[in-house]
C-alpha cells in the first residue's frame, strides 16, 4: 500500500505542475510576483496531496527567525521535498540552482523569469563568482536569496560536506543567514520513490548576523546546523523507529560517495 500510494501522489505531483505550467503561461509577461504566487500554489497544492495521499504532514518551526527582507536562507539539503515547501514562507525569493534545470521546458522558462540564480558548476570558479555577484544584487534588492551550503542532496546522517561558496556570499553581503534544519531525507529519501508517513519537520533557526569573518561563520553555521539537524532525525525516529532504516542506508551511501570524491 505505501508503493502504491507514493506512485499515486508521484503522478499526480508530475501532472499538476504539469496542468499549472501550461495554465499559468500568460503570468511569464506579468510581474515577478505573479509567477511567485503561481509557486506558492503549486507547493500549497502538492504538500496537501502529500498529506491525504502518503500521510505525510510537514511542520514548520522557527519562523520567527525570518524577519523578512535581505536575508540568506541556508537550508540542509536532504529530498527533493524542501525545494518546494519552502516556497510559502517567503514573499520574493531567489534559489541558487544548476543551470541544467533551466533547459527543461516550461519549467526552465518560469525560473528564468523569476530571476532565479543559475549556475553552470563546471565552470568553477566563474561559477562561485557568478553566485557573489548575483546574490549581492539580490540581497541589495531588499530580497531573499536561499542557498543549499552542501550544494546537492545529501543522505541521512552522512559527514557535513559544506561548500566554501556560501561564507564568499555571506562575506560580500551585509545581511544576515538564517539556517534551516530538517529531517525530510527520513520521509523522502532523495533517491527514492516511497514516501513514508509521518510528521517530518523544516526548522529555521536563529539568524547568523553579518559580520563575521569567513572561518567564524562557516563554523557556527555548520556546527548550528548538524546540531539542530541531527536533533529532529532524532525526534523522528523516537516517534518512528523504523525510520532508522533510512538512516543506515543513506548514511552508508553518503560515506561511500564522500570517499570516492
Amino acid at each position: 500500500m505505501l508503493i502504491v500510494r507514493s506512485l499515486v501522489f508521484a503522478v499526480l505531483f508530475r501532472v499538476v505542475l504539469t496542468l499549472i505550467l501550461i495554465a499559468m503561461l500568460p503570468t511569464l509577461i506579468l510581474p515577478r510576483s505573479a509567477i511567485f504566487a503561481m509557486g506558492k500554489l503549486w507547493a500549497r497544492i502538492s504538500l496537501w496531496m502529500l498529506d491525504k495521499i502518503c500521510g505525510l504532514r510537514v511542520e514548520f518551526r522557527g519562523l520567527h527567525n525570518l524577519a523578512g527582507g535581505a536575508v540568506i536562507i541556508a537550508a540542509k539539503h536532504q529530498s527533493a521535498l524542501e525545494t518546494f515547501a519552502l516556497l510559502p514562507q517567503f514573499r520574493d525569493y531567489t534559489f541558487v540552482l544548476k543551470r541544467d534545470l533551466t533547459y527543461i521546458p516550461l519549467f526552465g522558462w518560469y525560473m528564468l523569469r523569476a530571476g532565479q540564480i543559475a549556475i553552470d558548476r563546471k565552470t568553477g570558479a566563474a561559477a562561485l563568482t557568478q553566485v557573489v555577484k548575483g546574490t549581492g544584487e539580490v540581497l541589495g534588492e531588499g530580497r531573499t536569496v536561499i542557498i543549499f551550503p552542501e550544494g546537492t542532496r545529501r543522505p541521512v546522517g552522512a559527514p557535513p560536506d559544506y561548500k566554501a561558496g556560501i561564507a564568499r556570499v555571506y562575506a560580500g553581503a551585509d545581511a544576515p543567514c538564517v539556517p534551516v534544519a530538517l529531517n525530510t531525507g527520513l520521509f523522502w529519501p532523495r533517491r527514492g520513490l516511497v514516501c513514508r508517513p509521518g510528521r517530518a519537520v523544516i526548522e529555521f533557526l536563529e539568524p547568523i548576523p553579518p559580520g563575521l569573518d569567513k572561518r567564524s561563520f562557516m563554523m557556527q553555521l555548520q556546527t548550528r546546523l548538524e546540531k539542530a539537524t541531527q536533533l529532529l532525525i532524532d525526534e523522528a525516529l523516537r516517534d518512528d523507529p523504523a525510520l532508522g532504516t533510512i538512516v543506515t542506508a543513506e548514511t552508508a551511501q553518503g560515506r561511500t560517495k564522500l570517499a570516492g570524491e
